[in-house]
């Protein structure tokens, strides 16, 4: 099982506000550069965290992002499945279906193994992630010097 892209994006997102101190509240914008990801699917990732009551976002002055109390504390295993959904690890009803979706126990075995992963998780927090050494180096991540392009970004 690999973790999409948005949810990588959005534990990069997570982890980096979880180490901030209060007050300091960067823009998506900041928050994509520094975790090294392109800017529109920041925001992206942001908007979405944001209807999760993970990530809190104010305009204006004294305004950025910052991590919530839910955000920080919550369960990882939770947010991962609000993240990733809770489908099917293959695609047996696909455009075709696969003939043995009548009969097959791998759909089944992939489902159990799929909850186990989210159950490892549930006990843990963004705060357990961000323990040393990460918290360390999440610090250290700054947004890149001018003229050198994001990740992902052409040019």
């Amino acid at each position: 099982m690999r973790l999409t892209k948005s949810t990588d994006i959005a534990l990069r997102i997570a982890m980096r506000l979880a180490v901030l101190r209060e007050g300091d509240n960067p823009t998506t914008r900041e928050v994509a550069e520094s975790v090294g990801v392109p800017y529109t699917h920041a925001a992206k990732v942001v908007s979405r965290l944001q209807h999760l009551g993970v990530v809190e976002a104010r305009r204006g002055r004294g305004g950025g992002l910052m991590l919530t109390f839910a955000g920080r504390t919550g369960s990882l295993g939770l947010l991962l499945r609000e993240l990733e959904g809770v489908g099917d690890v293959v695609g047996c009803e696909d455009e075709p279906p696969c003939p043995l979706r009548a009969a097959c126990r791998l759909r089944g075995v992939l489902r159990n193994a799929q909850e186990a992963f989210f159950a490892t998780l549930d006990p843990l927090c963004i705060d357990d992630l961000v323990a040393a050494p990460t918290g360390p180096v999440l610090l250290g991540l700054t947004a890149r010097p001018p003229g050198r392009p994001a990740a992902g970004s052409s040019g």
